[in-house]
Parts: structure tokens; sequence; C-alpha cells
């Protein structure tokens, strides 16, 4: 047999290895190519979404007004954003069917209000013809509330400011927890170090037990569409849980979407982020009534009566600039 026929025999034998071996490649790059292009589009939908957030409706709520976390979130125009940016850049911008079907899997859009959440997920509900149903819907607000082993509630916000219910005295207090401590029976406020620390896990808790119950609601939804995959809440590092608890923000969740031989799963944290500012405080010198403001990082000897945006803000309201020696004037 001549050389050429064992070449002959060689390429014969081990063509169809190459070719599979070459397709097998140019499949995975394709899916990774596809999962590059989800996770941009994702990213970006909820960067374009956090943005919105910090849209104010009313000029009396703006940042700074008391709180510099205090927003009131537009989650209708933060949602609209959302799903335009996606389906923008996966290319389904019109295709309605197309957008139908990429909302099946996605089980869950949370936005952090600064006092509660809203859920835009499968909800079980009844059809104008008294039939059961199950389609996506906001959820009512959903506060950050917390519970002692005495009977004392506390409703936090994403800064320190709180509304409280003192059991003991069976009365309703509200305030910044600087401004609350020793004020109450309520331990959990004479403390900065444990409320702090009670506050972000009491947050992250709360969304995240309500997230595991939406995800189980959307299965059921999958289900009925044909949908085999199981959703499940994504295993989230607890710090990355953690600095989402800091502003304003929204969290998607993508799963299940058939990619090449195995599925894509990827979430998205977008904040509605805002520059810190030092709380400008009116306080009241106790012996003379005199009325001076001063930034909430100077240790003045008053009691705080009021909180303005600005240092014109607490001038116009006959209050005195106080001199903190303290290098944080």
């Amino acid at each position: 047999m001549k050389i050429t026929d064992f070449a002959v025999i060689f390429i014969l034998l081990f063509l169809p290895f190459g070719v599979v071996s070459d397709l097998r490649v140019q499949n995975q790059r394709e899916v990774q190519q596809l999962e590059m292009k989800y996770t941009s589009a994702l990213r970006t939908a909820v960067q374009d979404a956090g943005v919105m957030l910090s849209q104010n409706e009313r000029q009396e709520r703006e940042a700074g007004y008391g709180s510099d976390k205090f927003f009131r979130v537009d989650k209708e125009a933060a949602l609209h954003t959302f799903l335009h940016t996606l389906f923008l850049n996966v290319g389904i911008d019109g295709d309605i069917v197309a957008q139908r079907a990429l909302l099946d899997y996605i089980p869950a859009i949370v936005i952090l209000d600064y006092d509660g959440y809203y859920a835009f997920t499968s909800e079980a509900y009844t059809d104008e013809h008294g039939q059961a149903a199950i389609g996506p819907k906001w959820s009512e607000k959903k506060p950050y509330a917390y519970v002692d082993s005495v009977g004392n509630s506390v409703g936090f916000t994403l800064d320190n400011y709180v509304h409280a219910y003192d059991a003991r005295n069976h009365r309703w207090v509200e305030g910044f927890q600087k401004e609350l401590q020793d004020q109450t029976p309520i331990s959990l406020l004479n403390n900065s170090e444990t409320f702090e620390q009670i506050r972000r896990s009491t947050i992250v808790r709360s969304v995240q037990e309500d997230l595991a119950r939406i995800i189980n609601v959307h299965n059921e939804k999958a289900a009925r569409n044909g949908i085999t995959y199981t959703f499940t809440l994504p295993l989230i590092p607890q710090e990355e849980w953690y600095n989402t608890v800091d502003d304003v923000g929204l969290i998607a969740f993508i799963q299940g979407i058939p990619v090449g031989d195995r599925y894509y799963n990827n979430y998205g944290f977008g904040g509605g982020r805002v520059v810190r500012k030092q709380d400008i405080i009116g306080g009241i010198e106790p012996d003379t009534g005199m009325k001076y403001f001063y930034r909430d990082s100077c240790p003045a000897p008053f009691k705080a009566s009021e909180r303005f945006a600005d240092e014109k803000s607490a001038a116009a309201a006959g209050y005195f600039e106080y001199k903190c020696y303290n290098g944080l004037k």
C-alpha cells in the first residue's frame, strides 16, 4: 500500500473528529458571545433604570431635604427604562412576541425605595371574568420592618431615620437615630453600631425572603408557559447585598435562557447614586434661646430642632451660623 493510500485513510478516519472539534469550539465561541451580549444588555439596563430612580416627582423631596437619600422614586419610569434598554440591546426592540417571551425569564425586578421596596413580578390575581390568573404587576410598598423581643417595632430607611413604636409607653416616635438615642426604652436606638448592623441585615433579609417567595410563584407561571427550567434565588455575596442598601436602586434577575447546551443566569444592581451632603442642623442654645445652625459633623452643644437643605435656608428661618472648630465645620 502506498504512502498516499495511508494518508487518505488517515484523513478519512480523523477528519470527522477534527470537524466535530471545530464545530464545538465555534459553538462555544458563539455561546460566549451571546452570554456577553446578555450581560452587557442587563448591566446597561439596570444602570439606565437606576438613573431614572433619581428623578424626583416633587421638589420638596429632592436629595438633601431632611435626608440625602429621601427620594420619591418613579418606579414606572424606571421599569420602562429598564425594559426599553434591555430589549434594545438584546435586539428585540419592537418585537412584542419576543419581548413577552423574554419576560418569562425575568422572575423578579425589585426597586429599593427610601423607606420600603416594590417588587414587579408574577402574582396571582382574579381577572375580569372572575378566573384565577397569574401575571406581572407591582406589589404594594413593603416596609423595612423590625420587631424586637419585647414588642418594639422599627421601620428602617436607607439612612438612619426611623419610625419606631415604643411598646412600653404605647407611642410612636420618629427621627434620626442619633436624635432618638437615650430618649426611648428601645434598646436598638441607643447603640449606633448595633443599629446600623440590624438596619442593614433587616433590609437585606426582608428582600431576600420575599424574593424566594416571588420566584416560587414565577415557577408556576413559567411551567404554564412551557418552561421546564426551575428558577431559584441566586447566591449573591452578602457584601454585595449590603452595598445595595446605601441608596435607592433596582435589582433585576434573568434566569433560564437557553444558551447552547446550558442556561444563562445573571442579576444586576442599578443604583440612583447621590453625592452625600452633610445635613445642616438647626439647634437652640438652652440658656439664651438663641438659634444656631451647624453641620451634622459638628459636636455642637445644642438639641437639634430642625434640619435644612443648605445654610441659606437655615439663615432664612432665623438661625445664626455656629462656629465649629473641630476641623469638620
